[in-house]
């Protein structure tokens, strides 16, 4: 199982990203451009201790990563996390190999982008809610997507 982040919008989520990444041993794919600029001081920071734990590769665009992890990829799905998701997150049966796809805080990703997506999956909240913050909503399905496919024990 992977994460990826397309086009972050805020480095602290970053940093979460790559403390969730480091800690639970899953690869971490970032998506660029970035709505900050990326260099190693200000991700270090943002991650604290985790960044050299990590996995991290980082993609120039949407393009770069499709021809990386979508054109050649091994079996699995692009699972892409959105609030205009038809299946809902308890319902889904992940499989080892899935990437989990995360868009943008303030826009989420574009429409070409939601085409490519095998699932579009969606966490539901309690009415009146819009969403979860997006690090959280990655932890919440990374750990259901470890559980279910004996990845915490690969972890370990």
């Amino acid at each position: 199982m992977r994460l990826a982040l397309f086009e972050p919008d805020i480095p602290q989520n970053l940093g979460a990203f790559i403390r969730l990444a480091a800690c639970l041993g899953v690869p971490l794919d970032i998506i660029e451009p970035c709505g900050f600029p990326v260099d190693d001081k200000r991700i270090r920071r943002a991650a604290m201790d985790y960044y050299d734990l990590a996995a991290i590769a980082r993609h120039a665009s949407w393009a770069a990563f499709r021809r990386v992890h979508l054109e050649r990829r091994p079996p699995g799905r692009l699972v892409l996390l959105t609030t205009s998701g038809a299946t809902a997150f308890p319902d889904l049966v992940f499989q080892a190999n899935d990437i989990l796809l995360l868009g943008r805080e303030s826009a989420g990703v574009p429409p070409d982008v939601h085409d490519v997506a095998d699932i579009r999956l969606r966490i539901p909240v309690q009415p009146g809610a819009r969403s979860l913050n997006v690090a959280l909503a990655a932890a919440m399905v990374l750990s259901e997507g470890l559980r279910q496919t004996a990845g915490f024990a690969r972890a370990l």
